[in-house]
């Protein structure tokens, strides 16, 4: 596998899906698993790409839901790749809804996730250095650095959540 290093443009994703009755709960809005899923579709499509092989969630550092989405509203869903690390990248992702009938967009959801390249054997392994391509990129990894610090911080000082100790 080539450790090349890749453009953020190399694996920017975009998707989009129209919210229907089977989404939403009986208010009309679209259940917040929802939009989580559709998050966690374009951010390991954009994990993937830039490692090259697959890569699956290993956390999410923010998921904020800023507006509700609706029954009719088309979900778009951009993910980029904002930092990389030896064997982890961040994702960045953000969430709009947009009216289909008027083609206003409002910005309703910004999830930043982490990801984990693996072989074949489910095992961790490296991937390509990112090249940021602009100030906005350049930010963007800036940020990201931040949070990583901070997980790591949380990490030292409260351990790492193990589902066998939660009860």
């Amino acid at each position: 596998m080539s450790l090349e290093p890749r453009p953020v443009s190399f694996s920017r994703v975009r998707l989009s899906r129209v919210m229907s009755v089977m989404d939403a709960n009986n208010l009309g809005n679209v259940h917040g698993g929802v939009v989580m899923r559709e998050v966690d579709n374009a951010a390991g499509i954009a994990a993937a790409r830039h490692a090259g092989r697959a890569a699956v969630t290993a956390g999410i550092d923010e998921l904020s839901f800023k507006a509700p989405v609706h029954v009719g509203d088309l979900l778009v869903v951009e993910a980029s790749v904002n930092s990389v690390g030896r064997t982890s990248m961040e994702v960045g992702v953000r969430v709009e809804a947009e009216d289909w009938q008027t083609g206003e967009r409002r910005h309703t959801t910004s999830a930043y996730l982490v990801f984990v390249a693996i072989d074949a054997d489910g095992q961790p392994v490296p991937i390509p250095p990112l090249v940021a391509e602009n100030d906005d990129d350049r930010r963007r990894e800036a940020q990201a650095q931040i949070r990583r610090q901070v997980r790591k911080e949380r990490i030292a000082r409260l351990g790492e959540w193990r589902p066998e100790r939660s009860v």
